[in-house]
């Protein structure tokens, strides 16, 4: 009787550590990934052990230490990717610039993500005027670019790290509204969706527990994409001026500080422009392969 009892539970325990082996197995198997994930582990850890990490105080002005070249050494310690016009060391600003990023990237989707889930949600279910009123302020909001609208709004509110974050979430719930809404109307006439309608269920609870948990697979993967596309925003704003303010280490803050001495001292920007690079790159190609990943139509492929 406890044999009976016990293999269900272990073979439900079994299921998610099963899917958990054939994920990783199929990540290995894909080098671009791998090598990928390594270095957004890397950055990842540099954002979260900042403190820990930076060789020296990534905001101390040090004038008689200014533009030192990398591997620069003195009593202070070694500078291993040189100083800045202000006497301050790279490196440690680059470690504490992974923190701004990562923060912007994912917080400016958690808030463009939950506006798009629930319009897309709204619209694509209930229809009728509640979609045409939605997809207007979609089409409205789509006829400016994204980083010109976001540029003219920060430039009227002012630079800070929090207002940028609500700047990028605010502008960037169309595509999740957009893709939600699509999924939406593929599945409400479906079989299980018209039972739930039948024995009476709620509208809300329909929309959240039985449409919402089927059409997770594309917004992860739009959410993937638009973490890098943040990124790029934030380097770009703050690389204007109105994005994070100069007190705040920023990778877009330094190719800004760094372009006057680019001809003398390219250690100012050339770190900087490496990790935006590196970072927008892997989180793309790992985006490119998590859509495949959840495509069913290419699981025997990978």
């Amino acid at each position: 009787m406890s044999s009976i009892e016990i293999a269900p539970k272990a073979l439900s325990e079994a299921k998610p550590a099963g899917r958990k082996r054939q994920l990783l197995s199929r990540l290995l198997r894909s080098k671009a990934a791998t090598i990928s994930l390594v270095i957004l582990i890397i950055v990842l850890v540099a954002a979260i052990a900042a403190p820990w990490l930076a060789p020296h105080d990534p905001n101390a002005n040090k004038l008689i230490l200014r533009l030192k070249p990398p591997m620069f050494h003195n009593s202070s310690g070694l500078y291993i990717l040189g100083t800045d016009a202000l006497g301050r060391d790279v490196l440690s600003r680059i470690i504490y610039g992974a923190r701004v990023s990562l923060t912007v990237g994912v917080a400016a989707v958690v808030i463009s993500g939950t506006i798009g889930i629930l319009v897309g949600l709204l619209s694509g279910y209930f229809g009728g005027k509640v979609d045409d009123v939605f997809m207007r302020i979609c089409d409205v909001q789509l006829s400016f670019p994204t980083i010109l609208l976001a540029l003219t709004i920060m430039a009227v509110l002012g630079s800070g790290l929090d207002k940028l974050i609500l700047v990028l979430g605010l502008t960037g719930w169309v595509q999740y509204g957009r893709i939600v809404r699509s999924q939406v109307l593929s599945l409400k006439h479906d079989e299980f969706v018209l039972a739930a309608r039948a024995a009476g269920e709620r509208q809300w609870r329909i929309l959240f527990q039985q449409i919402l948990p089927n059409i997770w697979s594309p917004v992860i993967v739009v959410g993937s994409f638009t973490i890098a596309s943040n990124i790029v925003s934030e380097a770009s704003l703050s690389f204007l001026g109105v994005g994070v303010p100069p007190t705040i280490p920023s990778w877009g803050t330094m190719l800004s500080d760094g372009r006057e001495y680019i001809g003398v001292a390219d250690w100012l920007t050339i770190p900087a422009g490496i990790a935006i690079s590196l970072t927008v790159l892997a989180i793309n190609i790992l985006g490119d392969w998590l859509r495949d990943y959840l495509d069913p139509r290419l699981k025997n492929i990978l």
